[in-house]
């Protein structure tokens, strides 16, 4: 096996189209090379503005943050380029690093009027990104429709992420391409990835339920693992019944170096600021122990 990199993500090169060693270089992801935790602003931190965050974080001690959109932060579309510098500028003297943008783009839709704003609004997404120092946007497959085939639905996934592949590149940013939705199976993750084979669009694994399903998350994980990017979803490594040890095992086994990264739904009541240090307490627990695989 051959290893290369994706999107600052050490990866093993199994033979899926398009992310062969020697194909033009993805944008980088500004990792060091090591795995670190991460906070997305889904339902922890939606409520902080910008300095907050910055603050909470570097309190609990998480060195980075991938910004939801439509979030009390206030970093969206609409920033002017002052306001885009201002952004910039407080990441850029604080410890906490800007992973990147977290959008609600999907491109499923079988309206080419949908799927058009769809495109345009992930342009600017990506120009948001570039200008307040983020190196990515995570986007959606997401959904199937009736009347329409499936496969007709994964084709157009497929082509829509290798245009914005192209053009995320122009700007220095990684595509990241969540699994979610009913496209979330592994297989059908897959399928969509094989068509998307632009070297610049990755898979953000989400730890979702889908992923035990079939034959389990190891083999699950094999048809994509080399399609990871700089980015993974976990979530509550305390109360959460998926096998997040498991796959710390299986990321660890394949020298994966990138950003794991906390997006949980359910909100503390009490100390949120206390618990993510509590999460990031136990995570790097569990990765040491996962570094046995390696």
């Amino acid at each position: 096996m051959t290893r290369c990199a994706v999107g600052g993500a050490a990866i093993v090169q199994t033979g899926l189209p398009g992310v062969a060693c020697g194909a033009k270089k993805p944008a980088s992801s500004g990792q060091s090379g090591k795995v670190q935790y991460g906070l997305v602003t889904y339902n922890w931190g939606k409520d902080w503005d910008l300095p907050t965050l910055i603050k909470n974080c570097e309190t609990a001690e998480v060195p980075g943050v991938e910004l939801r959109t439509t979030h009390r932060h206030g970093v969206e579309r609409t920033l002017t380029a002052a306001q885009r510098r201002d952004v910039k500028k407080q990441f850029a003297d604080s410890p906490v690093t800007l992973v990147g943008i977290g959008s609600d783009e999907r491109y499923d839709n079988p309206d080419p009027a949908v799927l058009r704003k769809a495109i345009l609004a992930t342009h600017d997404f990506i120009k948001l990104s570039h200008d307040v120092g983020g190196t990515g946007v995570k986007v959606k497959p997401n959904s199937f429709h009736k009347n329409v085939p499936h496969e007709k639905t994964i084709e157009q996934i497929g082509k829509t992420l290798n245009q914005l592949g192209k053009y995320g590149l122009e700007w220095g940013q990684q595509i990241r391409l969540e699994v979610h939705g009913q496209c979330a199976p592994l297989p059908i993750m897959k399928q969509i990835l094989e068509i998307a084979d632009h070297p610049n669009v990755a898979i953000c694994w989400n730890c979702n339920p889908t992923d035990l399903q079939g034959k389990g998350l190891e083999y699950n994980f094999n048809l994509v693992k080399d399609r990871f990017g700089a980015t993974v979803h976990i979530h509550d490594l305390i109360n959460s019944s998926y096998p997040h040890q498991q796959f710390f095992n299986l990321l660890a086994k394949e020298n994966y170096s990138g950003w794991l990264m906390l997006e949980e739904g359910k909100v503390p009541k009490d100390d949120i600021v206390a618990k993510l240090a509590e999460q990031k307490k136990l995570f790097t627990q569990m990765w040491q122990q996962a570094r046995q695989f390696g």
